[in-house]
C-alpha cells in the first residue's frame, strides 16, 4: 500500500466519514496487515467514535426491528470495558463491547429490565407467562443481533503495538 492511499485511509479515520462497522472492519484488517505504529492511534479513536457516536446502537437496532437493542445494555458494556484493565491491549472498543455483552449476560438483564417497566405494558400488571415470552423475544432477537456483528472478525481485533 502507498504511503499516499495509507495517508487518505487515516485522514477517512480522523474525519469520521467512515462510520459502519463493514468499513472500519475493512480498513482494520489493512492495518492489520501493514503493522505500522502510526494506525494505532487513528484506529482506536475511530473504533471509540463509532461506539460513542451512537453509530453501534444504531446499526444494532437497524438489526433488532421488532425489540430495538438496549441502549442500557450498551451503556454499561461501555462501562465495564473501561473499567476492565485487560481492555488497553485492543484498540477496538467495539469488539471489545460487544464481548464484553456477551461474556457479562448483559441481554438476559436488560430484557428481564425491560420487561419489568410498567410503561413496557401501558400500565397494567403482565402475567408471568407475558412476561416471559417479551425476555425470551429480546433475547433471542438481540443474541442474533450481536453475533452477526461479531461475525465481522474471524479472529479478535489486532492489539496495539503491532
Amino acid at each position: 500500500m502507498s504511503q499516499n492511499n495509507k495517508d487518505q485511509l487515516i485522514h477517512s479515520l480522523r474525519t469520521h466519514k467512515v462510520n459502519t462497522i463493514t468499513e472500519l472492519r475493512r480498513i482494520e484488517k489493512i492495518f492489520a496487515y501493514l503493522d505500522s505504529a502510526e494506525v494505532t492511534e487513528p484506529m482506536t479513536t475511530a473504533w471509540a467514535h463509532y461506539v460513542n457516536s451512537n453509530n453501534l446502537l444504531n446499526e444494532l437496532r437497524g438489526l433488532t426491528r421488532d425489540y430495538p437493542f438496549s441502549s442500557e445494555c450498551l451503556d454499561e458494556a461501555k462501562a465495564l470495558v473501561v473499567r476492565d484493565p485487560s481492555s488497553v491491549r485492543s484498540w477496538n472498543y467495539c469488539w471489545l463491547v460487544l464481548v464484553k455483552i456477551e461474556k457479562e449476560n448483559l441481554l438476559t438483564k436488560y430484557a428481564r429490565a425491560l420487561a419489568s417497566k410498567a410503561s413496557t405494558w401501558g400500565g397494567r400488571q403482565p402475567t408471568h407467562a407475558e412476561f416471559d415470552r417479551l425476555v425470551s423475544a429480546c433475547v433471542v432477537e438481540w443474541t442474533r443481533a450481536l453475533r452477526q456483528m461479531l461475525r465481522h472478525w474471524d479472529k479478535p481485533p489486532s492489539t496495539t503495538g503491532q
